[in-house]
């Protein structure tokens, strides 16, 4: 980035390592931060900050907090006797903005794949246990990722949970409202079949 000056080019160069984000967008944010008012960069300088300070893990289900526990496993409302396990903190938002599903959850903070390294013990399979052991838990909900990794993941779970007589589902995977037959693949269409309800 020889042809900016070093703050600029470090800035960009801080941007590009953001998921997603690739030179011409790092450099498309850069100018827009150096040409906002002092007062909003100060202020999305701050946000970083507190963040990376403030926000660390539920200690029940590992979900983002600013104290000890999430909102969601400090509401007394929520039903205690079902969890739904997640991936990461983003899977619960998507789960939350249904409005279906009035459980706890437990996230696993990513999924068993074998090609990254990743086994049962980097995730938070123990703690899961931990729960359903120590918990009145009647349902475990496996909502991970319909992939390999994520489909890995959830049999994995659904092995260890079954001597502990817990009903364990998965949720059905498919077509998107609004998809077209002819774009889908076969997966997709197989789980699509699978997951057929009567009308």
């Amino acid at each position: 980035m020889k042809y900016y000056a070093q703050p600029i080019s470090k800035l960009i160069g801080r941007l590009t390592k953001l998921p997603g984000v690739g030179s011409k967008t790092a450099q498309r944010l850069a100018f827009y931060i150096l040409n906002a008012p002092q007062e909003e960069a100060n202020e999305l300088a701050s946000s970083i900050k507190e963040v990376k300070e403030k926000i660390n893990y539920c200690t029940i289900c590992n979900n983002l907090t600013e104290g000890e526990k999430c909102n969601i496993c400090a509401d007394q409302e929520r039903d205690k006797s079902t969890i739904c396990i997640v991936e990461n903190s983003k899977d619960i938002v998507a789960m939350e903005k249904t409005g279906e599903y009035k459980g706890l959850y437990h996230v696993l903070h990513g999924s068993i794949s074998p090609m990254e390294g990743i086994g049962p013990d980097d995730i938070e399979i123990k703690g899961l246990l931990s729960r359903v052991k120590a918990e009145d838990i009647d349902e475990v909900i496996l909502a991970t990722d319909p992939n390999v990794e994520g489909e890995a993941t959830a049999m994995y779970i659904a092995r260890l949970l079954k001597p502990l007589g817990i009903t364990t589902s998965r949720i059905a995977h498919g077509l998107p409202v609004g998809g077209d037959l002819e774009y889908a693949d076969e997966v997709t269409l197989s789980k699509a079949l699978e997951g057929r309800k009567e009308v």
